[in-house]
């Protein structure tokens, strides 16, 4: 994956943080100055966060696991959802159910009943219902579909979280900690760093920083995917190899000679008893002989 440098991050207002009098103390060590009464983010430190939780989170995808996209905000959905899409991962970008992770059981009974609905309205007989309930069952899997639609394929809880904006999306995150689930957050200068479990530094409200950082953890993302598929390729591949090498050796087994009986040595063939003489019946001879 291609490195990103400190001038993508410049070009794309990544540095630019909240007004002074709103900051978070927390953020301090990750301030490089005040502009105009604006924190300015140090972008420095933005570029050392990306490259170890890119580093990680390629890591968990490798595994074979999956990572939930988190952006409820206005210019940070379409970016996310798209993205995540993309990934063929899970995403939340409407308004966060409460329970999502942590009761995720019934969460899993209204995803069940979405895909019951979306099956029911493929089917022939969905034609034959009353046309009232026609709309309402339409009704439904669209309220349904809006909420979780994004999870719609998910059978259980993800492996961890990535956020935009940690401040707004505090609820997931506190779920996400209970369930001891890592979070990779942007986290800009009014928020508090110390809610995730790995913070980057920069601006969550400007399109072009959430498009940036957003495309950078995605190439992490699908760098993991493909070294994941590598490595099944190269099992399956192993274990074809294997299988064609011992098919290949059976034959070369069967067509080696028994071990030939080692013959009878003169020693062994003097040795060996003589067959004893039949006794003859002298009554028998002297009645022979009279005749």
């Amino acid at each position: 994956m291609p490195r990103l440098e400190y001038k993508d991050l410049l070009d794309a207002g990544v540095h630019f943080g909240h007004l002074t009098r709103k900051w978070n103390p927390k953020m301090a060590p990750y301030i490089f100055m005040e502009r105009n009464g604006i924190h300015v983010i140090d972008l420095n430190k933005t570029l050392a966060a990306i490259d170890s939780a890119s580093s990680v989170i390629k890591n968990i995808v490798k595994s074979g696991r999956k990572v939930m996209f988190v952006a409820t905000k206005k210019q940070a959905k379409q970016i996310v959802s798209a993205e995540a899409d993309r990934l063929n991962m899970p995403f939340v970008t409407e308004r966060w159910l409460g329970g999502m992770l942590t009761n995720f059981a019934t969460v899993r009974k209204s995803l069940k009943k979405l895909s019951s609905i979306d099956k029911l309205m493929k089917d022939e007989a969905f034609k034959n219902l009353a046309k009232r309930e026609r709309l309402m069952k339409t009704r439904e899997k669209e309220k349904l579909q809006r909420v979780l639609g994004g999870i719609a394929d998910q059978n259980r809880l993800p492996a961890a979280l990535f956020v935009i904006d940690v401040k707004r999306e505090h609820i997931a995150i506190k779920e996400a900690k209970r369930l001891n689930i890592p979070v990779f957050g942007v986290v800009d200068t009014n928020s508090d760093p110390t809610d995730v479990d790995y913070p980057i530094p920069a601006n969550d409200d400007a399109f072009k920083s959430i498009a940036l950082i957003t495309e950078t953890f995605g190439k992490a993302i699908e760098e993991g995917l493909m070294q994941r598929k590598k490595e099944k390729d190269d099992a399956k591949l192993k274990q074809a190899e294997d299988a064609k090498k011992a098919v290949d050796e059976k034959p070369k087994a069967a067509a080696k000679p028994e071990k030939a009986a080692a013959p009878v040595t003169e020693k062994k063939a003097e040795e060996a008893p003589a067959p004893k003489a039949e006794k003859v019946d002298e009554a028998g001879k002297e009645k022979k002989g009279d005749n």
